[in-house]
């Protein structure tokens, strides 16, 4: 697998991450691991670092550091929120309003591997907020452009499946069997870089964006 890198310097690296790839780890389907035999191949250092991560099946933006002083310098900037990302989400259904802000406890229960809504705070229960806006929609599905204002595991897909919309494709919380695979796209991310200090941005496109285009004729 060759991934595509939209950006690299010695200090980071910016790539498109595919469905079924892993975030971190050593195994052949992580991206650590791919990233490294790619560069390693094109005779470049292969020291690589991550600093956040994405579901397994979600597509779309990655960053990650090549140095440590970096990694501790990108680390630091997501934890400060100076990290930008929205996603692009095809939902089951269509939100009430055509923008908003979502705002939950969310509880995740490693047994069963999924987040859930709680309505009270107790041991391992996190606020998580996001904000989306309605991008169209037809009688089914919903495109929503969000904005995510904290980091919870699997946020995005429990805050909106837990309303009654789940992501298309997204089986484990209650999506209907539509042959999709999870409609889940990072499509923006800024941030300073960890050298200069200066914003830079990225933005990808969705591997899915013919079916919606074509297919479910929602612009």
């Amino acid at each position: 697998m060759r991934l595509t890198i939209l950006y690299r310097d010695s200090q980071l690296l910016v790539c498109e991450k595919p469905s079924g790839t892993l975030s971190e780890g050593d195994s052949p389907k992580s991206l650590p691991r791919i990233l490294g035999e790619q560069l390693g191949a094109e005779g470049e250092p292969t020291d690589i670092f991550p600093v956040h991560r994405l579901d397994k099946e979600t597509t779309g933006l990655m960053v990650f550091a090549r140095t440590t002083s970096a990694a501790g310098a990108l680390s630091r900037s997501i934890t400060q929120g100076n990290f930008h990302k929205e996603y692009l989400a095809l939902v089951c259904g269509r939100p009430t309003e055509a923008s908003g802000c979502l705002t939950d406890l969310l509880f995740y229960d490693r047994a069963r591997g999924k987040s859930f809504v709680v309505d009270r705070t107790r041991k391992g229960v996190k606020e998580a907020i996001l904000s989306y806006t309605l991008m169209g929609n037809d009688e089914r599905h919903s495109l929503l452009r969000i904005t995510l204002h904290t980091g919870r595991t699997h946020q995005i897909r429990a805050q909106f499946a837990s309303r009654g919309m789940p992501l298309a494709g997204d089986r484990r919380y209650g999506a209907p069997p539509e042959g999709m695979d999870l409609m889940l796209h990072a499509a923006t991310l800024s941030f300073p870089h960890p050298v200069t200090k200066k914003n830079v941005c990225f933005t990808s496109v969705p591997p899915w964006e013919n079916l919606i285009l074509k297919k479910l004729e929602i612009f």
